[in-house]
């Protein structure tokens, strides 16, 4: 564990460990809209709340209001990484991105955007490197904000709507009860990958041979 603790300067601060402070390495965001929870649009968040579960943080969320987000620090295969998820709409995400990325000193390489995908069928889960937005809205901010295409995506599918519905109203509803019970798996395979590819680029244990 980190010792010592002193306040983030800053309205809206928490208390962190200092040590966190300095050695956070990757970010990981949870794109959506902040206030419409539990829609298909805002999955991204949900598998934040899952991961921070599963690193033993998940009370460990407080308020950063320099970056208008809600962050919390974890740690994975030796690597900080700083959780994080915008308290702004999905279009504005990028600006949460951006300032959390400066104030702790990280590159777009160094980040991982997790995001619903309209591509994908519910319960596909993959990642990506780099490349465009390909119309979503959150990863266009991110990018316009970051100046950079080169942030890591972890994708979650969501498929898309059948019918007369359109692509927004879609997104921006809740999933179905039948969705609903499938997306705790999917939430969980949606952590397996992600914590993999952190492990991927974890530096290697000194003497390790592997």
């Amino acid at each position: 564990m980190l010792e010592g603790i002193r306040p983030v300067e800053g309205p809206g601060a928490s208390w962190w460990p200092v040590g966190a402070l300095l050695t956070a390495v990757m970010q990981v965001a949870g794109l959506g809209n902040y206030g419409l929870r539990g829609t298909r649009h805002s999955v991204g968040m949900e598998v934040l709340d899952q991961l921070a579960r599963q690193l033993a943080v998940a009370e460990g969320w407080r308020v950063d209001r320099r970056c208008c987000a809600d962050v919390a620090l974890a740690t994975a295969h030796g690597l900080e990484l700083l959780l994080l998820k915008p308290r702004r709409l999905m279009n504005l995400n990028g600006l949460s991105v951006a300032s959390a990325a400066e104030i702790y000193s990280l590159g777009p390489g160094d980040i991982y955007l997790v995001h619903d995908d309209l591509d994908k069928a519910l319960g596909k889960v993959a990642i990506k490197l780099g490349g465009s937005a390909r119309g979503h809205n959150g990863v266009q901010s991110c990018i316009s904000a970051l100046q950079s295409n080169e942030m890591t995506r972890l994708r979650i599918g969501i498929g898309r709507p059948e019918g007369d519905m359109t692509v927004p109203n879609y997104v921006l509803s809740p999933f179905s009860a039948g969705e609903r019970e499938k997306l705790e798996q999917i939430l969980a395979q949606a952590v397996t990958c992600l914590l993999q590819h952190i492990q991927s680029r974890a530096p290697t244990e000194p003497g390790d041979k592997g």
